[in-house]
C-alpha cells in the first residue's frame, strides 16, 4: 500500500514542524514536546496532509547536531503524533540511526536533504518499506552556499536527481519523491529559475516536492521582507510551483497556502465541459 498521499487531483500540503532551537523561520517555538504537539494539532486542523518533523536545523551555515541529541528531540514528538493521529509522518534527517528509530516509532517517510548519499540510509528505508524524499544539495548546510556555480542549475540538479533515483531503485526503494532543493546550494536567482522551469523535472517521472516556505530568496527582492513577512511570497511560490507540476509543497503556513492552492488546483485540473 502506498505511503505517500500523492493525488492526481490536488496539490498535497506538507506541514513543517521544527523541534529545534535554531531553525531560521520558527526556531525554538516548538522545541518542547507539548508545544510541538500543540503545533502538530494546529497544522493537521488546518489541513496538512503530511507532517515533516525536523530536529536539526539545515539553514545555511548551521552546525550539525549530535545524533543522540537529534533523536532525543524527535523521538517523543514522532511517538505521540503517531499514536494520536493518522496523518503520515515524515522525519527530516540524513542520519540513518535517527531515521531507523523514528520509522520504528511511526514515521513512514524519510526526507533526506543529502539525497540518500549514505548507503546505510537507503538500507534503512528499504527495510522499513518507507517512502523517500530525495533532495538536491551540494555538501552540507554549513558550507552549501559556498558551492553555487552551475553550468545550468536546472539541468545539473536534474542530472543529480536522476542519478539518485537510479541508486534508490537499485536498492529496492519503491516510493520516491524528488526535491530540487530550493534554498540549498542555490542563489536567489537560481531558486527563481528552478520554480520557473520546474516542469523540466517531470521527465524523471517522480512526484516533485518544493519547499520555498519563508526562505531567504523571497527576501532578496526589492521589498527586502524579513522572515515573518514572507507569507504572500510563500503563497506565490507555491502556486507557481503547483502550476508548473509540483505534487507536494512543504510549508509552515498550512491554512493560507492550502486555501490558495484550492484555486490553483481548480485551474490546474479544470476539464472542458
Amino acid at each position: 500500500m502506498p505511503v505517500l498521499p500523492v493525488s492526481r487531483g490536488r496539490t498535497i500540503v506538507m506541514g513543517v514542524l521544527n523541534v529545534t532551537p535554531d531553525s531560521f523561520a520558527d526556531g525554538g517555538q516548538f522545541r518542547a514536546t507539548e508545544e510541538a504537539l500543540v503545533q502538530a494539532r494546529r497544522l493537521i486542523a488546518e489541513g496538512a496532509d503530511i507532517l515533516d518533523i525536523g530536529a536539526e536545523s539545515t539553514r545555511p551555515g548551521s552546525d550539525p547536531v549530535p545524533e543522540q541529541e537529534e533523536l532525543d528531540r524527535a523521538a517523543p514528538v514522532v511517538t505521540t503524533i503517531a499514536n494520536e493521529f493518522a496523518v503520515p509522518i515524515s522525519i527530516d534527517t540524513y542520519k540513518p540511526a535517527v531515521a531507523e528509530e523514528c520509522l520504528k516509532l511511526g514515521a513512514t517517510i524519510v526526507n533526506d536533504v543529502t539525497g540518500l548519499r549514505d548507503a546505510a540510509m537507503m538500507k534503512t528505508i528499504k527495510r522499513h518499506g518507507a517512502a523517500a524524499i530525495i533532495m538536491h544539495m551540494r555538501g552540507m548546510p554549513k558550507t552549501m552556499q559556498q558551492d553555487v556555480d552551475y553550468d545550468d542549475v536546472v539541468s545539473d540538479v536534474r542530472t543529480f536527481l536522476a542519478e539518485r533515483i537510479a541508486a534508490a531503485r537499485s536498492k529496492g526503494i519503491e516510493e520516491i519523491v524528488i526535491d530540487p532543493g530550493i534554498g540549498f546550494s542555490k542563489t536567489a536567482s537560481q531558486n527563481f529559475q528552478l520554480l520557473r522551469r520546474l516542469q523540466e523535472f517531470q521527465g524523471l517521472q517522480m512526484p516533485v516536492l518544493i519547499g520555498p516556505s519563508r526562505k531567504s530568496f523571497l527576501g532578496s527582492l526589492a521589498s527586502r521582507l524579513p522572515v515573518e513577512d514572507r507569507l504572500e511570497g510563500t503563497i506565490a511560490a507555491c502556486c507557481v510551483g503547483a502550476l508548473n507540476g509540483a505534487a507536494i509543497v512543504r510549508v509552515h503556513d498550512v491554512r493560507a497556502v492550502k486555501r490558495a492552492l484550492e484555486v490553483v488546483d481548480a485551474i490546474r485540473f479544470a476539464k472542458a465541459d
